[in-house]
C-alpha cells in the first residue's frame, strides 16, 4: 500500500504485504523486505536496505499524567533515515515528538533493535541485536552498541565509543572510550571489580575466622 504523497524513487524496491504512508519517501536503489511498515513523513535515502516486519515512524513513547490516568503526547514528528543504512528484522524506530528521529549514513542495525523519539545517530554506527536507546539520545560518528546494551534518556554517546554486551549507559560517554557492565564503566576498570568479586567467598571466610579467633 503507497498512500497519497507518497515518493517512490528510481529502481528502488518494495516487496509484498509492505505499507508506505503518506508524505514519505524512499531513495534510489533501497530495497524493502516484505512486512515493513514505513509510516507517514518518513525519508529514507539512496541505497538502504529494510528486512521484514520493521516498523519506522512508530509513535514515540511519550505520556503525561494528569487527573489520575497517562495522557498521550501527540508524536507530530518524522524520521529521516540517510544513505547507505541497513535496518534488520523487527526493528522499531519512533517518529520525533517533533522534529525527526534521524540515522546517518552507512549506518547498520541489527534484529531487534529499539530506537526511541528524537535520537540522533550518526555515520557509520553499528548497533547489534536487542540493543535500546531511549529518547533524545545523541550518538556520534562511528559508535557501536553491542547487544542488549540500554541507553538511558538525554546523553550524548561521542565519536568511536564502544559499549559492550549488556551494559546499561546512564551518562554521557566520552570518544573513544569502551565500558561495560550496569552501570556502564571503563571495561578495564569492570574486569578488575568483577575479579575481585569471585574472591568475596574466601575473604569472607578469612574475615569471619579472624573475628571469631579475636572475640
Amino acid at each position: 500500500t503507497v498512500e497519497d504523497g507518497a515518493e517512490i524513487m528510481d529502481d528502488a524496491v518494495i516487496e509484498s504485504g509492505c505499507y508506505i504512508g503518506k508524505n514519505s519517501r524512499i531513495g534510489e536503489k533501497t530495497r524493502i523486505y516484505p512486512g515493513v511498515v514505513i509510516r507517514e513523513n518518513v525519508f529514507i535515502g539512496r541505497g538502504c536496505i529494510i528486512h521484514s516486519n520493521s516498523v519506522i515512524g512508530s509513535d514515540g513513547f511519550g505520556y503525561v499524567f494528569d487527573q489520575g490516568k497517562h495522557m498521550k503526547v501527540p508524536q507530530a514528528g518524522g524520521v529521516i533515515i540517510d544513505d547507505d543504512v541497513e535496518i534488520g528484522a523487527s526493528v522499531t524506530i519512533d517518529r520525533a515528538t517533533i522534529d525527526f528521529t534521524v540515522i546517518g549514513s552507512g549506518t547498520k542495525i541489527d534484529n531487534l533493535v529499539h530506537i526511541a523519539h528524537n535520537v540522533k545517530i550518526g555515520r557509520n554506527c553499528l548497533i547489534l541485536a536487542q540493543a535500546g536507546i531511549s529518547g533524545s539520545t545523541v550518538i556520534e560518528d562511528g559508535v557501536i552498541i553491542a547487544g542488549q546494551a540500554g541507553l538511558s534518556d538525554h546523553i550524548r554517546i561521542k565519536a568511536g565509543a564502544i559499549v559492550m554486551p549488556q551494559s546499561g549507559v546512564i551518562g554521557n560517554l566520552e570518544g573513544n572510550s569502551v565500558v561495560f557492565g550496569t552501570p556502564a564503566r571503563d571495561r578495564g576498570e569492570f574486569m578488575r571489580i568483577q575479579a575481585a568479586m569471585t574472591k568475596l567467598p574466601e575473604m569472607y571466610k578469612y574475615f569471619m575466622k579472624k573475628i571469631k579467633n579475636e572475640g
